[in-house]
């Protein structure tokens, strides 16, 4: 970030503070409970994302570009609520609310990034089943492992940059109206508003990052999705169509699962109480890491049998060593 300022002019001198006070979960009644209950999805999330992985890697039969993405996506969601949880329960269910200002940038830079990473990697999944749907044909073709793997590295190089943009211009604030911020974790929001000097830029990427990450993916998944639905409308059979809608479920779920909660919140946001704001927004960001994998396992016919498989080999397993 010295080159970052350094760009600005060598004579400018930002003021940062040695640290910032977390407070966004403080003094809301019971909240004790609320961080059991965020304990507890954690260790669903690792265990659900840790096993879809390892049954991708280890079936041959699931190493196509679909499960490429669908392991990024693990891979994302298990970095994402191992890189916020375990913080969140250390600030508040230990009382070590202070966190030191460049501890504080990098937990911001790696939550943003992973949430990012949770949109796009829904966008290619819909790009997998466009094509699958619509062109069956030259599905091999067009989508390949090469290309999910350098969509899937194009939407990491663009997140990571666009959230270290963000991280930049916050360390050419000055903050001197508080160091309390009033969020779960270390939010670009609750930050620039604390400077004293000019944060328009801040503000300018707080109108424009939800558009390219939030709305732009969304609008493009239910664009598909239409085209799709029309696809099958004119070419199928209600018996095939049903039977080629069925591969979406588990994306659609995906979708749902991150996509709605998201919009409730947002769009109520002005209307409900700043502590259930907190509070939704919290549940957005963990909840969707650990319902992701549960939906993949109970709703992906290829993902059940992989289950299914490695269960039976274990049982197999078992039985030699007992004998």
């Amino acid at each position: 970030m010295d080159l970052f300022n350094s760009a600005l002019g060598k004579n400018i001198t930002f003021m940062h503070p040695a640290y910032f006070i977390i407070t966004g979960l403080s003094g809301i009644p019971n909240i004790r409970h609320y961080y059991v209950f965020l304990f507890f999805v954690y260790i669903v999330s690792v265990l659900g994302n840790t096993l879809v992985m390892a049954l991708i890697y280890l079936d041959p039969k699931l190493r196509t570009p679909k499960y490429v993405a669908v392991f990024n996506l693990a891979f994302v969601d298990l970095f994402g609520n191992t890189a916020l949880v375990p913080k969140v329960l250390d600030i508040f269910l230990f009382n070590h609310p202070q966190i030191p200002y460049n501890d504080c940038l990098t937990f911001l830079f790696f939550c943003y990034t992973c949430l990012c990473m949770q949109s796009f990697n829904l966008v290619a999944l819909s790009y997998d089943r466009l094509i699958a749907i619509t062109y069956p044909l030259h599905y091999q073709v067009k989508v390949t492992h090469k290309f999910m793997l350098y969509l899937i590295a194009s939407f990491w190089v663009f997140s990571i940059i666009a959230v270290l943009i963000a991280v930049g211009l916050i360390t050419r604030l000055s903050i001197c109206e508080s160091v309390f911020v009033n969020s779960y974790f270390c939010d670009h929001g609750q930050i620039y508003r604390l400077s004293c000097n000019d944060h328009y830029p801040n503000y300018v990427l707080s109108c424009l990052y939800p558009v390219l990450i939030f709305w732009l993916p969304l609008v493009f998944i239910l664009l598909t999705y239409l085209y799709i639905g029309s696809t099958l409308a004119k070419v199928a059979t209600v018996h095939e169509g049903l039977k080629a809608f069925k591969t979406c479920i588990g994306h659609l779920s995906l979708v749902a699962v991150y996509f709605i909660p998201m919009l409730i919140t947002f769009t109520l946001m002005e209307k409900i109480h700043p502590n259930a704001r907190i509070l939704n927004l919290s549940l957005t960001s963990v909840f969707p890491p650990m319902l992701n994998p549960i939906v993949y396992v109970l709703q992906t016919q290829e993902i059940k049998e992989s289950l299914k498989k490695l269960l039976h080999i274990r049982d197999k397993a078992n039985k030699i060593l007992s004998i």
